[in-house]
């Protein structure tokens, strides 16, 4: 593996860790396309880029929570529900009239033309008479990829409790596998070598495992400070390995670098 230059265009992005307890604390997480370029085949959490149309501000007529966030904390959430909506096909979002989504938001042929761009995401949720719920969001962690390959990301992590009257289906296109799974679990399959789980998913799981509850797991994330994570490389002596930082919530990490990809 080889340092990718340290000035590589770093790219905003948001991923969703949706919770729930049914009837124990799970988090929804999804199978990547083994042809997709960046995690293939990885379990993660749903998310991704944010597109141009996260920045709409006709959003501010189709948003709940608008006026709590600035314009960069907007758009990162509008792209973590659109993520979620497209991947796993759950849309953070309640009617005109406040009541909640229930069944299907969307047949999967709008998800995917959402996902392809060719259908606004604002005008589905226009044409669904409802509005994105940003508040829902809780700042979970945040991860700015090192320089070791080419694509870095500033990825911003966000839980929320799912919907209840939702149910998750891949899309079948950037993943291929939906499933709810205990957090514990998750590390014990990437533990056995049964699942592939890349290094930032795998610590947000160890912390997110340290939680009894979907609930908890919210609260605790309300009441951390946020402490943005730049992984370092350092040589030791027993070869290169990646450090976080130690008061960003993951304890004393140094992750052998042939472990991280």
């Amino acid at each position: 593996m080889s340092d990718a230059p340290a000035t590589a265009e770093i790219k905003p992005a948001a991923t969703i860790l949706l919770l729930r307890d049914d009837p124990t604390f799970q988090v929804l997480m999804v199978k990547r396309h083994h042809q997709i370029d960046f995690a293939s085949g990885a379990l993660v959490f749903p998310g991704g880029k944010t597109h141009s149309g996260d920045h709409d501000p006709t959003w501010a007529h189709q948003s709940l929570g608008w006026d709590l966030f600035d314009a960069e904390q907007r758009a990162l959430r509008i792209a973590a529900i659109r993520e979620v909506f497209e991947e796993a096909g759950v849309l953070l979002a309640k009617r005109l009239d406040g009541a909640p989504m229930s069944g299907e938001a969307c047949p999967m042929d709008v998800r995917l033309a959402v996902d392809a761009g060719s259908v606004p995401f604002i005008e589905v949720v226009r044409d669904l008479e409802a509005k994105l719920d940003l508040a829902a969001l809780t700042v979970f962690a945040r991860w700015i990829t090192p320089p070791l390959t080419p694509k870095r990301f500033d990825t911003w992590f966000y839980a929320v409790n799912a919907p209840a009257e939702q149910a998750a289906a891949c899309d079948g296109r950037e993943t291929v596998d939906a499933e709810w799974i205990a957090p514990s679990e998750a590390l014990r399959l990437a533990g056995a070598g049964e699942r592939k789980v890349i290094f930032p998913t795998r610590m947000n799981l160890q912390l997110l495992s340290e939680a009894k509850s979907a609930k908890d797991a919210v609260e605790r994330a309300a009441a951390r400070t946020l402490v943005t994570v730049r992984p370092q490389i350092e040589q030791r002596q027993t070869g290169r390995v990646l450090v976080l930082p130690p008061d960003a919530g993951y304890g004393i990490v140094a992750e052998p670098l042939e472990n991280v990809m």
